[in-house]
């Protein structure tokens, strides 16, 4: 089974893109599927991607790629 499917807890969807955080710099980046599963990783699906949400006061990054 090649395909990833999404991170969040009963989401059955294909896997389009990746998220992960930096705590240090509360900033959290969103990009294409990154190229191999990684544990501080996060894979999330089209709808779940758009629906990112973090902390007050964090940033998040957008790849270009992710931009709607």
């Amino acid at each position: 089974m090649d395909e990833r499917l999404c991170s969040k807890v009963t989401c059955a969807r294909e896997a389009v893109a990746t998220l992960t955080y930096d705590y240090g710099d509360q900033m959290a980046a969103l990009g294409p599927l990154g190229g191999t599963d990684h544990p501080n990783a996060h894979d999330l699906c089209a709808q779940h991607a758009q629906r990112v949400s973090v902390p007050t006061g964090w940033i998040v990054v957008r790849h270009e790629a992710m931009r709607a």
